[in-house]
């Protein structure tokens, strides 16, 4: 579809506005009470299902002050390169000046204007106002940014000679870009570029590094792929880059464009002089760069060929850097475990109905004197945590017949809670009693952690992500509970091994009023079980960066307790996505494609999760 005039920007607008009743309309709340009902999938919101190409137009002789803003504004947000057209609208002096990759703002709905005149009919100044949402900076990294109270200032004058003599144009501007929710999710896309993570000093051994995603947006339809692959070379968010590496050096460039052939194999063209005499290195920047063009594919590449002045190497699927979700624990990962409250015992699932056989090993046992209040089952399904009756005694316990229970690994005198493992398998939890609100164990050894940043908050619970990068905190304050990410640093040694949890606490879901539960979805996704303000409580998707994953929310239901995803994924499963778990004081669910699915009455009550 060409577009060739500016009212065609009005028109997209309008099109995302005429399909939201349409895509709400295949949502529908699952009430408290009563059986299940259908829900839309949020994949049927996509803004991949509204895109337009959108060519820019160029200004119009005799435009007012306004109209010329309005036209800049979208050339400056059409689907060109260079922004050639975008810079008819200024003045040469602004030309030199204006950097539009600085930054993109970006507003809940279409801006306003208000236009004055200085100094007689040859100067104005137009202020744009709206309500900012989020802001897209220079690395690409988006960002949360509420500011209902947001203006810029544009100043015109007319031309005095030329061939646009006696025609308004921008003296003077500020950088970047400022466009609407609409257009965003027109024009951007949120890929994936991933880097290393640090090695663990305090770690008993050496560890294969585990490629982690830092999520960036890019122009859909300007060359994402070579967007894509300069921004990996960039480096990291300044968030991430406290704990991950990255193989490319602050020298390196991509040289030329970024090219994926008809059997999906991708060259990419660097200024290292000779790639040959480090191939090392350039195994790594081969599996970073693989990665993150694959994720821009949207399938993986077939192979990756790096290229030097002189020198090159290659990689396919098996790179010299663990893969994206490699620690998620795979098809052992997609497994479902509860517990039988009346039984006292653990339980695997087996059947569709949520039915189960118990785990091997003293959990599995009927009448188990630990009567466990709360559980995690480790990424690889080899042992269990769990938190006893009292809940002030955790337990490791082999899923093993012949196992034994063992000792407590760890008593509080508040009540433990949230036990979670990331993949490397250490076990995190809430223990009230620790300074910091927070334990992590490792192998039989509590560790204390460090977490700054919450000021009078306290953590309620806890997922850690199975690269053990990044830890999503449910923190409650003053009355009001919120989501805040923070990112995990080792530190110390094997004999004395500390942790600090450096929350520059990123918020997630800030639209959400009050958060009730939390997983990991992917290894950039979170589910969130939430409500905003006035509304019911609901399963929302978030990105990492605090973005909104799906432009329509699951439907949850206000009784609903807690959830569980899983960043795993059963590669012989015909589900493509393993199911949403969901429980309540009186049921349990499992979502299946767009199917709330209510299970076996003898798991009311009992906690129903995915390893980790």
């Amino acid at each position: 579809m060409r577009r060739t005039d500016r009212t065609d920007r009005r028109l997209l607008r309008a099109f995302g506005a005429a399909l939201a009743p349409l895509m709400a309309a295949g949502c529908v709340s699952m009430p408290s009470d009563g059986s299940p009902e259908r829900v839309g999938s949020p994949a049927t919101a996509a803004p991949e299902n509204l895109q337009v190409r959108v060519y820019p137009a160029p200004p119009h002789p005799g435009d007012n002050p306004e109209k010329l803003l309005t036209g800049f504004l979208d050339a400056a947000n059409a689907d060109e390169p260079n922004y050639a057209t975008a810079t008819q609208y200024l003045t040469a002096a602004a030309v030199r000046k204006w950097q539009p990759e600085a930054q993109v703002v970006v507003l809940g709905s279409q801006a306003r204007y208000t236009v004055s005149l200085a100094g007689g009919s040859d100067r104005a100044e137009v202020q744009v106002q709206g309500s900012q949402i989020a802001e897209v900076d220079r690395h690409r990294t988006y960002k949360p940014n509420p500011d209902p109270g947001y203006k810029a200032w544009f100043k015109l004058v007319r031309e005095t000679e030329g061939k646009n003599k006696g025609e308004w144009r921008i003296d003077d501007l500020p950088n970047g870009l400022i466009t609407d929710q609409t257009e965003f999710k027109n024009g951007y896309r949120a890929v994936h570029r991933y880097f290393p993570t640090k090695p663990d000093d305090s770690a008993d051994q050496a560890r294969q590094p585990v490629l982690v995603p830092d999520p960036i947006y890019v122009r859909r339809r300007v060359d994402p792929l070579t967007a894509a692959a300069k921004a990996l070379v960039d480096g990291p968010s300044a968030w991430l880059s406290q704990g991950v590496r990255t193989a490319f050096g602050e020298q390196v460039e991509i040289e030329g464009a970024v090219t994926v052939n008809d059997s999906n194999a991708a060259t990419v063209k660097v200024n290292v002089a000779d790639l040959g005499a480090e191939m090392g290195r350039c195994g790594e920047m081969a599996a970073q760069l693989f990665h993150t063009l694959s994720d821009v594919q949207g399938k993986r590449l077939v192979q990756l060929t790096l290229a030097g002045h002189k020198g090159s190497c290659q990689t396919g699927s098996e790179t010299v850097l663990r893969a994206p979700g490699a620690l998620a624990g795979g098809v052992f990962g997609t497994r479902q475990y509860y517990l039988d409250r009346a039984k006292g015992q653990l339980m695997q699932t087996a059947d569709t109905d949520g039915r189960g056989t118990p785990v091997p090993g003293p959990l599995g046992e009927q009448n188990n004197p630990l009567r466990p209040s709360a559980f995690a089952v480790r990424r690889d399904g080899v042992a269990a945590a769990v938190v006893g009756a009292d809940g002030h005694d955790l337990y490791v316990v082999d899923l093993a017949q012949g196992s034994t229970r063992g000792e407590s690994v760890h008593r509080s005198g508040s009540t433990l809670a949230s036990p979670s493992w990331d993949g490397w398998n250490n076990l995190w939890l809430v223990d009230p009693a620790a300074p910091s609100g927070m334990v992590m164990v490792r192998g039989r050894t509590p560790v204390p952690v460090q977490v700054g940043g919450l000021g009078s908050g306290k953590v309620q619970s806890l997922r850690i992500s199975s690269d053990g990068t990044r830890i999503a905190l449910v923190v409650k304050d003053g009355g009001k509970t919120a989501l805040r990410l923070g990112l995990v640093l080792h530190t110390g040694t094997p004999a004395r091994p500390g942790v600090e949890v450096v929350v520059d606490l990123r918020p997630v879901a800030s639209v959400l009023s009050e958060v009730v539960s939390v997983a990991w979805a992917d290894t950039d996704q979170l589910l969130v079980l939430g409500k905003e303000p006035d509304k019911l409580q609901q399963l929302h998707y978030f990105g990492t960066d605090g973005s909104v994953s799906a432009d329509v929310p699951l439907q949850g239901g206000d009784s609903m307790t807690s959830v569980s995803a899983t960043e795993a994924r059963n590669t012989g499963s015909k589900e493509l996505l393993p199911p949403v778990l969901a429980t309540s004081a009186e049921q349990v669910y499992r979502l299946s494609g767009s199917q709330w699915v209510e299970l076996a009455p003898d798991l009311k009550g009992g906690q129903f999760s995915y390893p980790g």
